[in-house]
């Protein structure tokens, strides 16, 4: 209970920072503040091992879904159909991309940075398809210095957040075959594998 306060209280407080910054620096950074701070911050806590795949399967979502946007704005009509097919390939592809990693990228970091990209940009491209080249530049980078100031936030407040529940609760009692097979499964231990 005191680590969630704690880490909450750390996200707020770099959430007010981001729109600090945007006021300061004078860039357009308030509208994506929560966003990216919130996001961010899942890319924080939730485990993951290698603890580089969080990051790179972030990216490769962003890219994948900016790349979505050029693919809309160059070949796709402005409709259902295009912005389905669109949807489709973007959300294929991190999959395709997730599954090629052998667990090294998780499918849930890929997803988070798909719709970062897509939350922070989604209502500019709507209004104005064909400034994508000029517009999606700067969607990009606010989200992303919100994300990045999220997800710091989260790794300064818990930086342990990276290691399996079931590591925890076995170190310092010995080896695994000392202390015998562990029976009980936390939900750490299915989302990083270490349930296998």
């Amino acid at each position: 209970m005191v680590r969630s306060l704690v880490t909450g209280l750390c996200l707020a407080v770099f959430a007010a920072v981001i729109i600090g910054l945007s006021n300061l620096l004078g860039l357009d950074l308030e509208h994506v503040a929560l966003l990216g701070a919130a996001l961010g911050g899942v890319l924080g806590l939730v485990p993951h091992r290698p603890a580089w795949g969080k990051p790179a399967g972030f990216l490769a979502g962003f890219l994948l879904a900016w790349l979505g946007f050029a693919l809309r704005a160059a070949w796709l009509p402005d409709s259902s159909g295009g912005r389905a097919v669109a949807a489709f390939l973007v959300v294929a592809l991190v999959a395709v991309v997730t599954g090629l990693s052998g667990g090294r990228l998780p499918l849930w970091s890929g997803l988070v940075g798909a719709a970062s990209i897509v939350g922070s940009y989604e209502s500019v491209y709507t209004n104005a398809p064909s400034q994508f080249l000029s517009d999606s530049p700067a969607a990009a980078t606010t989200v992303l210095l919100a994300v990045g100031l999220g997800f710091l936030a989260t790794t300064l407040a818990v930086p342990q957040a990276d290691t399996p529940r079931r590591d925890r609760r076995t170190a310092g009692k010995g080896s695994a075959s000392d202390s015998g097979p562990s029976t009980s499964t936390t939900l750490d231990d299915l989302v990083t594998g270490a349930a296998s």
